[in-house]
């Protein structure tokens, strides 16, 4: 069988080091070399995606299993599922479309090429973190990843770069380094021998009632670190203000999934007693992010941290749908990650075309832009029309299954969550009200109309919200043996107790 995740882990580390070694008289065509490594990328996940068997999408296919260090158990296993082929297919779909918004940004050719190397090699760990089967290895890309992420977010971007970046730095070296003790245990309390790290291997083992609740809350705090989490959530509002908005982007649409993705595959899946027990406490933080994040939302002046806000309340939904433990809501919850990166990638990359076009994220700097610009305006609303789940677009779908599906075990907290579609209104209608209605500024009035290469970047991600919006089973339906399988095995834990 062709190694289709090897290729598309290797294929964009390979072409970050060819960026960054290419001779400086090469280096003028940097863009088109990095869109072309990333064009093939889709390429390879697209025929890997037509020959994936939706009828058993419960199962991981396109399985791979090598030694790498038998000695501690470590196996280089990869293999993905259902809901590991929509993030992998969203990884692959937002980092070209990152680099056509971006493609003007650098004018100093040697930046251009180390920011796009950088780039690469973060696709090259998404896509390996969504695919890992063995704990070892995806803890190893977990903490990998912090290298590229670090220095796209210090070496490029506002002046509070480098605090934004040791921040984010030092908020994820924490969960991460509180996770490694709970990886060393898995070790010691699984099963050993050359492979003691695969997930099926640590699948229904009964570790003591305290030690899995410890396991447990170390692995949750370093994904609820990520998510992100109030109360952890502080590092993405100061990183999306500073970092390069397609930096943002993906970081948000796709690098901060690891953490959901990190609940529902690993902590549900391996601690299935502790997740019970932790559930009711998470919902409640879950609910917090919800209402907190929109209601902050709704005061932002700055564009960027606006749509950082709408992030952490669309999480705390996304957690409040993994641990109502419903098939519904499992469902829902796996299809919002991938709606959610659509919808905000998109929000990022017009907020940043924005920005380039006036120098300012401030909203209270625009105005009357719909007179001047009305393309660019009809294309923000829809996209904002997708962030607040309006029917007909796909963030519906998965929203309103997360909702029903938790209602018959926390109804309260459905109740009260259900009240960010209020507030979700609020904040995108009163910063497109403020941005693209009213009279127009004097110095906004030759603002120009969304360029081809602009609709080419936001374009295809609204075309496929809108396809996913009236066709959901196109995604759900690879969701479903995944989702089912995750319950029966926290179901399973709840029986036997």
């Amino acid at each position: 069988m062709f190694p289709f995740l090897t290729v598309l882990i290797a294929l964009p580390a390979i072409g970050a080091a060819v960026l960054w070694f290419l001779p400086a008289s090469a280096r003028t065509r940097v863009r088109e070399i990095a869109l072309g490594i990333t064009g093939a990328e889709l390429l390879i996940a697209l025929i890997m995606l037509w020959q994936f068997d939706t009828a058993d999408a419960g199962a991981h296919q396109f399985a791979e299993l090598h030694a790498w260090i038998p000695q501690i158990g470590a196996s280089w296993a990869l293999g993905i599922n259902g809901i590991g082929l929509l993030l992998v297919l969203l990884a692959v779909i937002l980092t070209p479309l990152a680099l056509v918004a971006g493609w003007r940004e650098d004018t100093d050719v040697k930046r251009r090429t180390q920011y796009l190397a950088l780039i690469l090699l973060s696709l090259s760990f998404m896509v390996g973190i969504f695919a890992a089967r063995d704990v070892f290895l995806f803890y190893v890309l977990f903490e990998a990843m912090l290298i590229p992420v670090y220095f796209l977010i210090g070496a490029f971007g506002g002046e509070q770069r480098r605090y934004a970046a040791v921040k984010f730095l030092l908020y994820s070296l924490a969960g991460g380094l509180i996770m490694l003790v709970a990886v060393i245990a898995l070790y010691f309390m699984g099963p050993g021998g050359s492979q003691a790290y695969l997930t099926d291997n640590l699948t229904g083992i009964d570790y003591g009632v305290v030690p899995e609740r410890l396991m447990f809350l170390a692995f949750f705090l370093a994904f609820a670190i990520k998510a992100p989490m109030v109360p952890l959530h502080t590092w993405l509002p100061t990183v999306a203000e500073t970092a390069r908005v397609g930096t943002t982007a993906l970081l948000v649409s796709v690098l901060d999934k690891v953490g959901t993705f990190g609940m529902l595959t690993l902590c549900l899946v391996l601690f299935p007693e502790a997740s019970r027990w932790a559930a009711p406490v998470i919902i409640v933080f879950a609910v917090v992010s919800v209402i907190y994040g929109a209601l902050l939302a709704i005061g932002q002046e700055d564009m960027l941290r606006m749509v950082a806000f709408t992030s952490v309340s669309h999480f705390g939904i996304i957690v409040l749908g993994i641990f109502a433990f419903q098939q519904t809501s499992i469902e829902g919850a796996a299809f919002y990650m991938f709606n959610h990166g659509l919808a905000t990638a998109a929000l990022f990359l017009l907020v940043g075309f924005l920005i380039a076009r006036t120098g300012s994220a401030s909203i209270h700097a625009y105005g009357g832009l719909q007179k001047v610009a009305p393309v660019l305006a009809g294309t923000f609303l829809v996209v904002g029309m997708a962030v607040l789940a309006l029917p007909g677009l796909s963030p519906f779908i998965s929203e309103i299954m997360v909702l029903i599906g938790a209602y018959p075990v926390a109804p309260a907290a459905v109740i009260v969550s259900a009240v960010s579609v209020v507030l979700a209104a609020l904040y995108i209608l009163i910063a497109y009200q403020r941005v693209f209605t009213g009279p127009t500024p004097d110095e906004h009035g030759g603002t120009r109309e969304i360029t081809l290469r602009e609709r080419i970047a936001v374009w295809p991600l609204m075309a496929l919200m809108l396809v996913l919006g009236f066709l959901p089973a196109l995604a759900i339906d690879v969701l479903r043996d995944p989702s089912a399988d995750i319950v029966s095995i926290v179901s399973t834990q709840e029986a036997g107790e």
